[in-house]
C-alpha cells in the first residue's frame, strides 16, 4: 500500500511508456515495497514536496512499481536497495539510477537527467550487461564446480563474527545448507549468529538482515522468503545435530508463518519493521498495546512454495502436525488458485492477477511438490506438469530465462539468473529421482553446464549452484521405501542426516525392482532393510 503523494503515479504497463514517447520525456521508475522504511519516508518527504512533485509530473512520466508484485521488473531495474529511483528512456533503457533521495538530492538529479535527455535523447540510455543477449560461457559439469565453491566458503567466512562477508550480514540460508555438508562448523556458527541476532524471540520468525559485520544494526522487516528458507536450514541443522538450539527457532518460525503471517488460505508476503527498533525490544504484552507493523498478506506463489517445502521438511524431521497441516493448506492453495496447466501465476488479489511464469516461482513450486512427494507421498505429478511447461516455454540455449520474453521496458530482453537456474536444476534432480524420468536430470545437467565456463566467478551467495553440480556429478543418496508414507521405515528414511538425499515412499518397480513390501533399499547398496536400525546400517555402507 503506497503513501499519498503529489506525484501522479502511473501503473507499470505499455501505456506509460507510450505516453513518455509521445511527450518525448524520460520515465521515472520508483521501485518500492510495503516493508521498506525508506520507501515510506521518501513518499512522506521527497515526493510530498509540491515543487518536486510538479517537476516530476511536468518533465517525466512517473511509474510506481511494487517490487514484490513485479519480480521481473525488480530484477532488471533494482539499484541495489529500496526504494530504487531509476530514470529510463521511453524504450526502457537506463539513464540513471539511485536509491533513496532527500528533497535536495532529488532536485539535482531531476534537473541533471532531464537536461541530459533533452540533449542526447535515447542515445543517453543503456542496456544492462545481463540483458545484452550474450549467453553465459558453458562448460563441463564436474567436481571442480563444487570444489571451487567449497573453497569460497573458507575464503569468505568471517572467523570473528561468523557468516560470510565483511560488511552487512544476510542470513544466506542456501549457503548455510551448502556448508552443512562441506564446512559444517561454519554453517552451524552462522546459524548461531542468525539465531542470536536476527531471530525474534517474542513472536518468532527472522528479521531480514544486519547492517554491520558484527550483526548489529538490525533491519527488522520479516520477509516470507527469508523465513521459509531459514526454517528449512534450521530444520536441517537439527537433523544433523539433534540439538534443541536449532529446533526451537524453527518451531517458533512455524508459528510465525502460520499465525502472524497467515493470510487465511496461505502465507502473506511480509511484515514491516514497525515504528522502530524499540518495538522489537518489547515483550508480547507491551507489543499488544502498540500499533502492529505493516503486514502485506499477498500470497505469492514462490514464497508460499518455499514455505510449504520448509514446513514439510520440519514435519518430516519432527512429526510436527501443525507444520504438516499448514503445508497441506498451502499446497492446496497453490494448486487450486495459482497453477493453470503448468503455468504459475505470481499472485491473485481482489481480482488482480500478477505476472505468470516467473522462474523463481516455478523452481520453488517444483521444489515444494517434489518435497510433498517425499514426505506425504503425493505431488510428483503436479511438479512434472509445472516442470514440463517451464522446459517447453522458458528453457532455451541451455538454460532457463527468468520469464516470458514480453512486456514493456526491458521485459522483452532475456535474463538468465544463475540463482533461479540453480534452484530449478536442483528441483529437476529431485524430480528425476522420484519419477525415474532421466530427461529431467539431463535438463538439469544442461542447465548447470550452461554456466560452468564461468563457475570460478560464482560467489558464496549462489552456493546452491554448487549443490546442483554436486548432485549431478555424484548421484544424491536415494532411499526407496516400499511402504506407506508415515510408516516407521519411511519416517526413518526422512531423518537420515543428509539433507541432499531423496526419499521415494511407496516405491514401485520403476524405482526399486524386486523390493518387497515393508522394506527399503539405499540405491547403490546391496541388501534391503525392514526396520529403521537396519536402514541406518545400509546408509552407513553407502557413505
Amino acid at each position: 500500500m503506497q503513501e499519498e503523494t503529489r506525484v501522479e503515479w502511473r501503473q507499470w504497463g505499455q501505456d506509460a511508456f507510450d505516453e513518455a514517447r509521445e511527450r518525448a520525456v524520460p520515465v521515472l521508475l520508483s521501485l518500492s515495497t510495503t516493508w521498506c522504511v525508506d520507501c515510506h519516508e521518501m513518499d512522506a518527504t521527497t515526493y510530498a514536496d509540491p515543487n518536486i512533485a510538479a517537476n516530476v509530473n511536468d518533465r517525466f512520466v512517473p511509474i510506481r512499481v511494487d517490487a514484490d508484485r513485479h519480480p521481473r521488473v525488480r530484477e532488471r531495474y533494482a539499484a541495489g536497495g529500496f526504494p530504487s529511483t531509476v530514470f529510463l528512456t521511453p524504450d526502457g533503457e537506463v539513464l540513471s539510477t539511485a536509491t533513496a533521495l532527500a528533497p535536495d538530492g532529488m532536485r539535482q538529479v531531476l534537473d541533471r537527467v532531464a537536461e541530459n535527455y533533452a540533449e542526447k535523447g535515447d542515445d543517453a540510455g543503456r542496456v544492462p550487461r545481463a540483458l545484452s543477449g550474450d549467453l553465459p560461457p558453458a562448460g563441463e559439469v564436474d567436481a571442480a564446480i563444487e570444489e571451487q565453491l567449497a573453497g569460497q566458503l573458507g575464503e569468505k567466512f568471517d572467523e570473528r563474527f561468523a557468516g560470510w562477508g565483511q560488511n552487512a550480514k544476510f542470513p544466506l540460508a542456501r549457503t548455510v545448507e551448502f556448508a552443512l555438508k562441506r564446512e559444517r562448523d561454519q554453517a552451524l556458527r552462522s546459524l548461531d549468529a542468525v539465531r542470536d541476532h536476527l531471530h525474534d524471540e517474542v513472536a518468532g520468525g527472522f528479521f531480514r538482515y544486519a547492517g554491520r559485520q558484527d550483526w548489529g544494526d538490525i533491519h527488522h522487516a520479516k520477509l516470507l522468503d527469508t523465513n521459509a528458507t531459514l526454517l528449512r536450514a534450521f530444520a536441517h541443522a537439527y537433523v544433523y545435530t539433534g540439538e534443541e538450539v536449532y529446533r526451537e527457532p524453527a518451531a517458533s518460525t512455524v508459528e510465525f508463518l502460520t499465525d502472524d503471517l497467515w493470510a487465511g488460505v496461505a502465507v502473506g508476503g511480509s511484515q514491516g519493521p514497525g515504528e522502530g527498533a524499540e518495538y522489537w525490544r518489547k515483550d508480547a504484552a507491551e507489543r499488544a498495546n502498540d500499533r502492529s507493523p505493516r503486514t502485506d498478506l499477498t500470497a505469492y506463489a514462490g514464497g508460499n512454495a518455499l514455505a510449504a517445502d520448509a514446513l514439510l521438511t520440519y514435519h518430516g524431521y519432527t512429526d510436527d502436525e501443525r507444520a504438516r497441516e499448514y503445508a497441506d493448506r498451502v499446497l492446496d492453495y497453490l494448486e487450486r488458485d495459482l497453477l493453470e496447466h503448468g503455468s504459475v501465476v505470481h499472485f491473485r488479489e481482489r481480482g488482480r492477477t500478477g505476472p505468470r511464469d516467473v522462474l523463481s516461482d516455478i523452481a520453488a513450486v517444483v521444489g515444494a511438490f517434489t518435497r510433498a512427494e517425499q514426505v506425504l507421498g503425493y505431488g510428483a505429478d503436479v511438479a512434472s506438469t509445472v516442470a514440463d511447461h517451464a522446459i517447453e516455454t522458458l528453457h532455451a540455449d541451455g538454460s532457463f530465462r527468468d520469464g516470458p520474453i514480453e512486456g514493456p521496458g526491458l521485459l522483452d530482453r532475456p535474463l538468465r539468473p544463475l540463482d533461479g537456474n540453480a534452484a530449478m536444476a536442483n528441483a529437476l534432480v529431485d524430480l528425476a529421482t522420484l519419477t525415474g524420468e532421466e530427461s529431467y536430470r539431463e535438463i538439469a545437467r544442461e542447465t548447470v553446464g550452461a554456466f560452468a565456463g564461468a563457475s570460478h566467478r560464482v560467489g558464496v551467495q549462489v552456493a546452491e549452484y554448487g549443490t546442483a553440480a554436486s548432485r549431478l556429478v555424484h548421484d544424491p543418496l536415494t532411499v526407496a521405501v516400499a511402504d506407506d508414507p508415515g510408516s516407521d521405515l519411511h519416517r526413518a528414511a526422512l531423518r537420515v542426516a543428509d539433507h541432499e538425499k531423496v526419499v521415494v515412499p511407496d516405491a514401485d518397480e520403476s524405482i526399486a525392482p524386486d523390493l518387497d513390501r515393508g522394506t527399503a533399499r539405499v540405491v547403490g547398496v546391496d541388501g534391503t532393510a525392514s526396520d529403521p536400525e537396519a536402514l541406518m546400517e545400509r546408509v552407513a555402507q553407502r557413505e
